[in-house]
């Protein structure tokens, strides 16, 4: 083939693509100007504070379908800071209107989805019992002394409480213990003042707090303990002042005159709302190597204006490190966590059985507590732990919804209760609205989850033996911080424990109210 004819072949091949580049952008621009139904062109639909109306819905819609907006997700929030409207939500001029919406779009051909329940976050509202509420698992603590009968009431550590269930086990050696039964010497470097009260950090009282100053630069707190005779730490507490910081520092022992770091501190506490944690003043666990010494140190180098500590604790007692971040109390501060955020690093052990919880001697006694909370049993030989643990709401609310339209967020992790809570809402527009006039509702929304967690719902040990194969009764003092076992068998039952809860969220919250809204013909 010459030159000439190759050069006519490409000549013509680009005019073809031109003609083409041509004929696509008018198409393309005829597209977007008109775009055709099978375009789904969706917005979201606020219903802000109350300022809605009949006559605004209706234009409001008349207008999308002349932008080819063929899709409106309603959502009924309360914004603060918004002056609120005539309309409150629930009342008859509410469900008029949004009758009138349904009727409208209808007509119009406009797909109406609507939030499952006021609010963008999760779902629930004020027909949520704490009952069937996002809950977490709490614990009271009783020590009793063998052989004898014990006959008392175990305190309830929480209100709006739900039993679980109430074992014991036998103390292990050390359990609880603390460097100050050694009545160490304490200083802090440099010298806080009697309104900062080094005192309240070590006085038993989680009523009252130590404040560190405010710092300048490089300026260090150092809290110092020195004791007579040689004693073993293995972990660290600290109990935050109930308000939002950060504090960071080091625990070290010193060796021949000089300090060593054996543990780190980041107590980061920064994010005290509910949704993203519902224990947001959490005690820090940290997880010391066993070590010796006669004078330790715990140093803050770092710390947020105006925090505070109301207790500390340095024992030779093993904890569970990172307890209540491992448990959901405290999760990650912001909506976007690192891909570490979740890791923790491997957990010295106490290298003695002895100061641990041992599974196998775990008792379940829970049928020996009456609906009074009276426990008769008759305890073995020795000193015997008693937990009554049960369940307590989490206390988020949907939001940002209308004061009368704002509740618990029900439970996450359960069909049974996401069926209830689309019943309540949902189930209600369906019921009021009649179906010649609401043909254009066909999405129920779930956007978004930001609701923070729950670690507990009903039914759950069954379930979670069903999961895992294996009973997580022995296992629940973990999620208060003790040991059982070892720190690796500790660990592992609160990797099953969080991975337990994230399936049963993605399978019963948005699997359930997927079933849901197809047994109505709706879709998520």
């Amino acid at each position: 083939m010459d030159q000439i004819t190759i050069k006519r072949r490409l000549a013509g091949l680009f005019f073809s693509f031109l003609v083409m580049q041509v004929t696509w952008g008018q198409s393309m621009l005829t597209g977007f100007q008109s775009p055709p139904d099978s375009i789904q062109t969706s917005v979201y639909w606020y219903w802000i504070s109350g300022n809605i109306s009949r006559e605004g819905v209706v234009k409001d819609l008349e207008a999308m379908k002349r932008a080819g907006i063929n899709r409106a997700f309603i959502g009924n929030v309360g914004i603060g800071g918004t002056p609120d409207g005539k309309v409150r939500l629930f009342s008859p001029e509410w469900w008029d209107i949004l009758h009138a919406a349904l009727q409208t779009a209808t007509r119009l051909h406009i797909d109406i989805g609507m939030f499952n329940s006021p609010g963008w976050s999760g779902a629930g509202g004020p027909w949520v019992r704490p009952d069937q509420a996002m809950r977490y698992l709490v614990s009271s603590e009783t020590v009793a002394h063998g052989p004898g009968v014990f006959h008392a009431v175990l305190p309830e550590p929480a209100d709006s409480f739900q039993d679980v269930r109430v074992i014991a086990y036998p103390a292990p050696r050390q359990y609880e213990g603390n460097i100050l039964s050694l009545h160490p010497a304490v200083v802090a470097v440099p010298t806080l003042s009697a309104a900062d009260s080094l005192s309240c950090l070590l006085d038993g009282n989680e009523n009252t707090e130590m404040r560190l100053p405010e710092q300048h630069g490089g300026d260090t707190l150092a809290i110092r303990l020195a004791v007579g005779s040689p004693y073993t730490v293995r972990s660290l507490v600290l109990l935050p002042g109930r308000r939002s910081m950060r504090i960071e520092g080091v625990v070290e022992v010193e060796e021949s005159g000089v300090f060593r770091k054996i543990g780190e501190i980041d107590l980061d506490r920064s994010n005290d709302a509910l949704n993203v944690g519902f224990n947001p003043y959490g005690a820090l666990a940290v997880s010391l190597p066993a070590t010796s010494g006669r004078v330790f140190r715990v140093v803050f180098y770092h710390w947020t204006k105006g925090s505070g500590i109301r207790e500390m604790k340095l024992s030779a007692s093993p904890v569970v490190g990172n307890y209540i971040e491992k448990t959901l109390g405290k999760m990650h501060p912001t909506p976007h966590p690192f891909w570490s955020a979740y890791q923790w690093p491997v957990q010295p052990e106490a290298g003695d059985t002895g100061l641990v919880i041992d599974a196998g001697k775990v008792v379940d006694i829970s049928s020996y507590m009456d609906k009074q909370g009276v426990l008769r049993w008759n305890v073995p030989a020795g000193d015997w732990v008693i937990l009554r643990t049960g369940m307590t709401p989490t206390r988020v609310v949907n939001s940002p919804a209308p004061p009368e339209g704002t509740g618990l967020q029900g439970d996450k992790m359960s069909k049974e209760r996401v069926a209830e809570n689309f019943d309540a809402f949902v189930g209600e527009v369906l019921r009021r609205i009649p179906e010649e006039d609401r043909r254009s509702f066909k999405v129920v929304v779930e956007d978004s989850y930001e609701v923070g967690g729950q670690n507990w719902t009903d039914g759950m040990i069954d379930a979670f033996k069903r999961r895992h194969g294996y009973d997580p009764t022995p296992y629940i003092p973990v999620m208060m911080g003790h040991v059982v076992g070892s720190e690796d068998k500790s660990d592992r039952f609160l990797w099953d424990l969080r991975r337990f809860i994230a399936d049963k969220v993605a399978y019963d919250y948005v699997g359930g109210l997927w079933e849901a809204s197809h047994r109505h013909g709706l879709t998520t």
